[in-house]
């Protein structure tokens, strides 16, 4: 290129940089060298290579400014920051001036590294640009600025082209400067409406959090739109700190309230004036379909309300001109989990948490009494609460609108099933009521009701329990704490994303991943719901609510009735001719949700006609002959019960495979369901690679992942994982009190999870750990160097007197070397005072008491479609496509195939059957976990939230 357009690089101070392998080493010293800087010096050690490289200044400076770049093995590998975030909010290595900016960036048109450019605008000349910055990463991912900017402490005069020799009268060289430059700055207000929902506080607190980190500011707006019309005081700016302590705040701290002034156009006029005033062009609405329709409207109304504001005098063109657009993004917040289009809104797991606590205490003094209870929830077109409630605490019936019960006579349907469980020996009986529920000709059932009859009809001592509005209350659970986090990071990314022809968005949970999804087009489907339901269109009705909930019905129906007269409400039309002989079995570490396991494939089985046998404390058991039969009720009250009622261990097949086969053909077990982790699996490739040795292992057999590690491949979640991460969050919380009550006070927390660090980061996300240590990243000395460095700045940055306690959690193999007692011991020697540390070791605490609700309503889901597996590769199916050989004494369960061994695995809103030799491809035998983990996209957001970003 021609003399004009070569890059000129001025006043850059001496650096150091450290690269971790030889091929960034190489590639870094080659970057620099395009950028104009000389190589004239390599040295090397046993252990290090090092090149200094020169800039020779055009300045006549008394010292040419000079880089080493240094190959170090030690050396941590950064990450670049994302191309999403705003880089001017993160700190870089220098700041470079240049009069050959274009240049520049030409130049890195022709790389593969990403970079930002902005215009800075003139504070004297409006409409004019001051400067320009390029915001860049060299190979070892350090963050680097080029500008245009004339430096304030170096000289005023142009600088000449490179190497070009300086006359003697030219000033120093100009010292580097580190500065985050910024154009406008986007303004983001948040605000909650309607009924309040646990985990709504969460959202705000990720909203403000990372609007703050994509270098925007911040805003809460109180008691939502009564806040945003009265405005003043109500519309507050809000910083980092100013939502500390949200996540484990029920309710909402920002206040909700009813507005009626909003719904008429003179209260939507002054908000939209209020909000100009502010400078506010974005807002976020966490509520329910009432709400997010409020909003919509009020975006379709802007540009006219403007003109209105304008028209009237109230507001100048100069002032409205900037806020033409108005960016509105939904969150739903509803514990009805009644919107379309989302499998799962905020503060519906919490509410079920809170309605599964009060059936489980309702249900010890029901059986003392050997009572009946009648149950009200809340839900007044939607029974989902109803519906997962009688699923995890196994209820005898409910009621739901979507569903009524069928025909004139469903009262003595009801009964007659209520007896039969009597009659089994059932001592208490559990109806649960949603307060919207109605009869087929759309007559309203209510609790007094119910009471009624079953005091009437079957003479049975009944109470009735409206549990009102503390199904609201109370602490976030972790689902609904990571959910809402997630979602409010997600709705500030739609609002930078946002142009005025994008429908208006609404942050939905679908399949397992965060989506943005067209606003309106849910709520008016969210609506279609209450139109089929009133003209008796039951099916559509329950169609028209998310994948799972119609088979999760008839998964209800097919565990809870004993007999078959109810059979058009199961899930097969009908039994199959033969029955089959099924084993359960538990393998591995304890997991909430294998006793639920257990019973649902008792129940389903029997109501099915085959015949479910018990095998007790693993593959030892089996060996020494410990299998039982198991009838309906010997399974009863087990889905509250932690731990594993067969009894379980880690020992597998291989311990004595020809005894394991012996004892399965002395059963005649020809079908078998192992409930448990990574062993469970193993022990599944163990029998499937014996097959040719062993012909009782040509059976169908089905591993229901069951650990609290999430370790298990073929599956997004195992059951018992759900039930630690809030046995761990709920004991980090008192953790964080006691920190915070103390005063500049660390705690390293260890939690479980061998080889993966699923436990450590959803636990961290929940509670705003402000560091995660896993085994997939490690530890070294500059991460620990790193986490002491951010202490120590915010501990500097903490009021007098009112440090926050904060919390490291630390995956138990993160690091052999790096332990939790001496990363506590770093923190605490390198604090030198500032603040102190402490371990915590949680153990087998996180296995957790009873099972959380979502533990519970997976685990039926998984066995009854174990139970349905079996049946399909037993050619007793009527979807089979394997050749069914029943004969007059059974079904011939030979089966060699490969997918007649696999894992049910839950993916999204579905259950699917993966063969345990297909999924060795994706499996990390050695470390005992998947090759791919979908949970690690989360933990940029631990970093994120905890203004980590050195580590970004």
């Amino acid at each position: 290129m021609d003399e004009s357009s070569k890059i000129v690089l001025d006043h850059i101070s001496h650096l150091i940089l450290t690269a971790p392998t030889k091929e960034i080493y190489h590639a870094s010293v080659a970057w620099f060298e395009q950028l104009g800087l000389k190589a004239i010096m390599t040295e090397s050690t046993a252990d290090t290579t090092a090149t200094w490289l020169q800039l020779f200044s055009n300045t006549g400076a008394a010292h040419d400014a000079s880089l080493k770049i240094a190959y170090s093995p030690s050396g941590l590998r950064k990450l670049p920051q994302s191309d999403r975030m705003d880089w001017r909010s993160f700190p870089a290595i220098a700041t470079i001036t240049t009069s050959t900016l274009k240049a520049i960036e030409e130049h890195f048109l022709t790389l593969p590294w990403g970079y930002q450019v902005y215009d800075i605008p003139s504070k004297d000349a409006p409409g004019q640009t001051e400067y320009r910055a390029i915001y860049t990463h060299d190979p070892m991912n350090n963050l680097l600025i080029f500008t245009d900017k004339p430096n304030p402490f170096g000289s005023r005069r142009r600088p000449v082209t490179s190497h070009q020799e300086a006359s003697t009268d030219t000033q120093p060289t100009e010292k580097p400067q580190l500065e985050v430059t910024s154009g406008k700055r986007r303004k983001i207000a948040i605000l909650t409406s309607g009924g309040d929902a646990p985990g709504m506080n969460a959202s705000v607190r990720a909203v403000v959090r990372a609007a703050i980190m994509r270098g925007c500011d911040a805003y809460a707006v109180h008691e939502g739109y009564q806040g945003l019309v009265d405005g003043g005081d109500m519309i507050r700016k809000m910083g980092w700190d100013d939502v500390q302590g949200y996540l484990t705040a029920g309710g909402t701290v920002i206040g909700t309230a009813r507005c009626k002034a909003f719904r008429e156009r003179p209260g939507r006029l002054q908000a939209a004036k209020n909000m100009v005033k502010e400078g506010i062009d974005a807002l976020i609405v966490c509520g329910g379909d009432g709400s997010l329709t409020g909003a919509d409207l009020f975006r379709a109304e802007w540009p006219s309300l403007l003109e209105e504001l304008v028209s009237s005098g109230e507001l100048t063109k100069e002032e409205v001109e900037p806020f033409a657009h108005l960016n509105i993004v939904g969150l739903v917040g509803s514990i009805d989990n009644d919107m379309a289009s989302t499998d799962i809104t905020i503060g519906a797991v919490t509410c079920l948490h809170r309605i599964c606590e009060s059936i489980d205490s309702i249900s010890s003094t029901a059986s003392s009494h050997s009572r009946a209870f009648v149950v009200e929830v809340m839900g007044r077109h939607c029974g989902w609460l109803a519906l997962m409630a009688g699923i995890a605490t196994g209820a005898d019936f409910i009621f739901i609108p979507e569903r009524p019960p069928s025909g004139e006579n469903w009262q003595d349907n009801m009964c007659a099933e209520i007896k039969r469980h009597r009659d089994l020996g059932k001592r208490k009986t559990i109806v649960i009521v949603c307060e919207g529920a109605i009869d087929s000709s759309l007559n309203p059932i209510t609790a007094k009701d119910l009471m009624d009859l079953l005091t009437d009809r079957l003479h049975l001592d009944t109470r009735m329990t409206i549990l009102g509005h503390v199904q609201r209350g109370g602490t976030p659970c972790a689902f609904d704490r990571n959910l809402a986090t997630m979602q409010g990071v997600e709705a500030v990314e739609a609002v930078l994303a946002s142009t005025p022809d994008v429908p208006s968005p609404m942050i939905a949970m679908n399949e397992n991943k965060i989506a943005r999804i067209d606003l309106m087009k849910a709520v008016a489907l969210t609506g279609e719901v209450a139109k089929a339901i009133g003209r008796k269109d039951f099916v559509s009705a329950m169609n028209l609510r998310d994948p799972a909930f119609n088979q999760q019905y008839d998964q209800f129906i097919a565990t809870t009735l004993s007999t078959d007269n109810e059979r058009s409400l199961v899930t097969h039309d009908k039994k199959p001719t033969h029955s089959l002989r099924v084993g359960i079995i538990n393998v591995g570490a304890p997991a909430g949700g294998m006793n639920a396991a257990v019973r649902a494939a008792v129940r389903y089985a029997r109501n099915r006609g085959h015949i479910p046998f018990g095998i007790q404390n693993g593959f030892p058991g089996l060996i020494a002959g410990q299998v039982k039969e198991m009838q309906w009720m010997d399974v009863d009250g087990w889905l509250a019960h932690g731990g594993s009622e067969l009894g379980t261990n880690r020992d597998q097949p291989s311990l004595d495979l020809g005894m394991v086969s012996y004892q399965l053909q002395k059963f005649d077990i020809q079908s078998l369901i192992l409930i448990g982790g990574f062993e469970a699996y193993t022990a599944c490739l163990e029998m499937y690679n014996a097959r040719s040795s062993y012909p009782a292992f040509c059976m169908p057999m089905v591993h229901i992942p069951a650990t609290i590690s999430n370790n298990v491949p073929g599956t997004e979640y195992s059951l018992g994982s759900d039930t630690s991460l809030n046995a761990i969050m709920e004991a980090c919380d008192a953790i964080k009190q006691s920190a915070t009550a103390s005063r500049k006070r660390v705690f390293v927390v260890e939690v479980h999870g061998g080889k993966s660090g699923f436990l450590a980061v959803m636990s961290g996300l929940a509670v705003g750990a402000t560091s995660v240590y896993i085994p997939e990243e490690g530890i070294n000395l500059a991460r620990l160097q790193k986490d002491v460095n951010h202490l120590c700045h915010r501990y500097a940055q903490d009021a007098e007197g009112k440090s926050q306690g904060r919390v490291f959690i630390r995956s138990e193999a993160a690091s052999k070397t790096y332990t939790t007692d001496m990363v506590s011991a770093i923190i605490k020697e390198e604090g030198h005072q500032q603040f102190d540390s402490r371990t915590a070791i949680l153990g087998h605490v996180q296995q957790g008491n009873s099972p959380s609700p979502l533990d519970r309503i997976r685990a039926t889901r998984l066995a009854v479609s174990a139970i349905d597996f079996l049946e399909e590769h037993c050619g007793l199916s009527s979807t089979s496509s394997t050749t069914s050989n029943v004969s007059s004494s059974g079904p011939s369960v030979y089966n060699k195939d490969p997918d007649s061994i696999a894992v049910a695995g839950i993916h999204g809103s579905k259950v699917s059957f993966t063969s345990v030799e297909a999924l060795l491809k994706e499996t990390d035998l050695k470390n005992r976990k998947p090759i791919q983990s979908w949970w690690m996209d989360y933990k940029r957001s631990c970093n994120l939230l905890a203004r980590r970003t050195d580590l970004l």
